[in-house]
């Protein structure tokens, strides 16, 4: 069979609130955002693992708070000016450069003394994170961490059902099941799964069936040993 040649082209990743689905897995989370107004110290670290759906609770953080989300790999290049908004999402802490640890620091002090809310996120809990600033390292390990677990099968169809309509997929329902029943339950695995049929569709010209489904997640298998 010919293969056509795939690209990865530009998606629409859906991050609004009301995309947000809230299972067992990720509930104690969602609780702890949603109860912004009230979080120790005013700040909170949420953790958990990629594509867990931790930019998505913070875009649901930004709606219902008006925060400025900021990722921590750019803070290196930012003034020591203090954030714009009342509350603020730091995104990908182990991302921080040295060179942005200061700017946190003082953006911490001036959110802690206006009564604003701090949000950082993380695939590890902040005594984790490397931070070469001793005031700095302190004042994240101070936080409350709420952590999105492993997804259940609820979270993870919710997951693969969102990952395909970023790409503007529609699986049969048959192999959507047999995802479900067969894969490895985690987060990042639903991501590879999608990509990879998204990818073989193109490439063999061929719907999303069960036997592209297998011939997916047999690859995969294989890749990874």
């Amino acid at each position: 069979m010919t293969q056509q040649l795939s690209f990865d082209w530009p998606r629409r990743v859906a991050l609004e609130p009301d995309d947000f689905f809230v299972s067992d897995a990720n509930a104690a989370a969602y609780a702890m955002v949603s109860d912004w107004e009230n979080w120790p110290d005013g700040k909170l670290a949420l953790i958990g693992p990629q594509g867990s759906g931790k930019s998505h609770l913070a875009r649901v953080f930004q709606h219902i708070s008006g925060a400025q989300i900021i990722a921590a790999r750019d803070l290196g290049g930012l003034a020591l000016a203090p954030p714009d908004a009342q509350s603020l999402v730091v995104e990908d802490m182990e991302t921080l450069p040295q060179s942005g640890e200061e700017w946190l620091f003082h953006a911490h002090n001036h959110l802690r003394a206006t009564g604003g809310r701090l949000l950082l996120t993380g695939a590890n809990a902040p005594t984790r994170w490397d931070i070469a600033l001793p005031d700095l390292a302190s004042r994240m390990q101070g936080a409350s961490v709420i952590r999105i677990d492993d997804p259940d099968d609820r979270l993870l169809g919710a997951v693969l059902m969102k990952l395909f309509q970023d790409r503007q997929l529609s699986p049969d329902p048959r192999a959507f099941d047999y995802l479900l029943r067969n894969m490895a339950r985690s987060f990042a695995m639903a991501g590879r799964v999608v990509e990879e049929l998204d990818r073989m569709a193109l490439a063999q010209q061929r719907a999303i069936k069960v036997p592209l489904a297998k011939a997916v997640l047999d690859k995969l298998d294989q890749d990874s040993r």
